[in-house]
């Protein structure tokens, strides 16, 4: 989305200390995601949250639990808005809305797992940023990830493209994987 400054996952919610993916606890495996309030508001990326997932559906465990993990007061207010929207037009809503606590980033293979997937980009982006933490904070490397992922659009991508460091062989080949059709 336009606005997405930077993406990570990890895990939150629980009370274990030092959750990992083979360790997980009772944490939920989760997203974080910075962005530009001048660009994007909180209420647009609400939106994105419902209609990426099955609200309705109750998750098999912890691990896998619809949440909105929220900063402060304004953000619980509005989430819980969106959620009672939710529930009025769906009926019970399985996703809670939960104070964040401490957000743990999950191991650098999880990092931007569509980008890690695509072998001819993801050389490109670990020459620019050889160092994982540089990877995982970098903002191209989100946007790129989201793009493979079917988010955004063609006219989006070639609007911003050239900021993303890349070979041209390497914005071609991504060209051809950002469908016309891709979500929004």
């Amino acid at each position: 989305m336009h606005g997405v400054v930077r993406t990570r996952v990890g895990y939150t919610g629980g009370t274990s200390a030092d959750p990992t993916y083979r360790s997980i606890g009772d944490h939920s495996e989760s997203i974080q995601v910075d962005y530009d309030p001048g660009v994007l508001s909180y209420a647009d990326l609400l939106d994105v949250f419902w209609s990426s997932h099955r609200p309705t559906s109750p998750a098999f465990s912890r691990q896998y639990a619809s949440a909105i993990f929220v900063h402060d007061d304004e953000q619980r207010r509005d989430a819980e808005q969106t959620k009672a929207r939710m529930e009025a037009r769906f009926g019970r809503i399985h996703t809670d809305v939960v104070p964040l606590d401490r957000f743990y980033v999950a191991e650098d293979y999880h990092q931007k797992y569509r980008l890690r997937n695509t072998p001819a980009l993801f050389r490109e982006f670990h020459e620019m940023y050889p160092d994982e933490a540089a990877f995982r904070e970098s903002t191209a490397a989100a946007r790129v990830n989201g793009y493979l992922d079917g988010y955004g659009t063609r006219t989006g991508l070639d609007a911003e493209v050239s900021g993303f460091g890349l070979t041209e062989a390497a914005v071609e080949r991504l060209r051809k994987v950002v469908s016309p059709r891709s979500r929004s």
